[in-house]
C-alpha cells in the first residue's frame, strides 16, 4: 500500500507514538483520523496536521462509541484502509503491594484499554474494510497493533501491563489468519523504551539509566523510528501475522 493512498484511523493519535505515525502518514500524502480520549490535545493535534487530519473523541473500550466513530471516520476520510492501534495505559502496580493486593479493577482496566480496546477498534475497522475494492494481491486493508517488549520480559510491577500486551501479541496471528480471506493483513509492533511524554517527565539520571540499558544503539527509541516501521509494514504486503520487536536488542531486567 502506498502511503499517499492511506486512509487511517490512529488510536492514541493525539500524542506519543500515535501522533508520530499520524505526522509521518500525512507528510507522505495520507489521511488520518485521530482517536483519543483527550479532547483538547486531540483537537490541537488534528489542527497541527492540517486538512488531511480529523479528530474523534473516542473511548476505545466502548463498543457502540467505537463503531459509530469508525463509520464517521470512514466518511470523513473518504474511505478506510488502515487501523493503527496506539492507545494504551501503563497500569503499573505490584500484585502484592505495600497497601495490599492489587485491586482487581487496576488489572481489569489495563486489559480493557490495551487489549480489549485494540480488539474493539480492529474488528470495527475490519467490518468496514472487508468491503473495500481489492488492490494488488487482493489487499483491502491493514491492521497494526502496538504491543511492548514487556509482553515477553515484563518487569516486577508490570503484571497487568505485560498481560495486556501479551494478549495483543497472542491475537495477532489468529486474527491475521481469519482476516486473510478478506485481504486484510494484521501485524504488531512491540516497541522497547521510546521517547514519549512520560519519559520526558523523568529525571535526567533516570533517562540516562534507561538509555544505558539498551545494547545498541545505546539510546531511547525515537517516535519517528516507530512511525517508519509502520510505513514499512504498510508498504510490504508479505508482512502478515507477525510481531516485530523494535527495541535496540534490549531485554528488560526483573526490576
Amino acid at each position: 500500500m502506498q502511503l499517499n493512498q492511506v486512509k487511517a484511523i490512529i488510536t492514541g493519535g493525539a500524542s506519543g507514538l500515535g501522533h508520530a505515525v499520524a505526522q509521518h502518514l500525512v507528510a507522505h500524502g495520507g489521511k488520518v483520523a485521530l482517536f483519543d480520549v483527550n479532547e483538547e490535545k486531540g483537537q490541537a493535534a488534528a489542527k497541527s496536521l492540517g486538512e488531511h487530519a480529523h479528530f474523534f473523541r473516542t473511548d476505545v473500550t466502548s463498543e457502540e462509541g467505537v463503531t459509530a466513530n469508525v463509520a464517521a471516520a470512514r466518511d470523513a476520510l473518504g474511505g478506510l484502509n488502515v487501523v493503527m492501534n496506539c492507545a494504551g495505559i501503563l497500569g503499573a502496580g505490584r500484585v502484592l503491594g505495600k497497601e495490599g493486593p492489587m485491586p482487581l479493577n487496576t488489572f481489569a482496566s489495563t486489559v480493557m484499554v490495551n487489549l480489549v480496546g485494540s480488539f474493539n477498534v480492529a474488528k470495527a475497522g475490519a467490518a468496514l474494510m472487508q468491503n473495500n475494492e481489492a488492490g494488488e494481491d487482493g489487499e483491502r486493508g491493514v491492521i497494526i497493533n502496538t504491543a511492548s517488549v514487556a509482553a515477553y520480559d515484563g518487569q516486577i510491577g508490570q503484571a497487568a501491563y505485560s498481560a495486556s500486551k501479551g494478549g495483543v501479541v497472542g491475537m495477532t496471528l489468529p486474527m491475521a489468519r481469519e482476516l486473510a480471506r478478506f485481504g486484510i493483513r494484521v501485524a504488531t509492533i512491540a516497541p522497547g523504551i521510546f521517547w514519549t511524554p512520560m519519559v520526558d517527565g523523568m529525571p535526567p539520571q533516570v533517562q540516562e539509566s534507561l538509555s544505558a540499558s539498551i545494547p545498541f544503539p545505546s539510546r531511547l527509541g525515537k517516535p519517528e523510528e516507530f512511525a517508519s516501521t509502520v510505513a514499512f509494514i504498510l508498504g510490504n504486503r508479505y508482512i502478515n501475522g507477525e510481531t516485530i520487536r523494535l527495541d535496540g536488542a534490549v531485554r528488560l531486567q526483573p526490576k
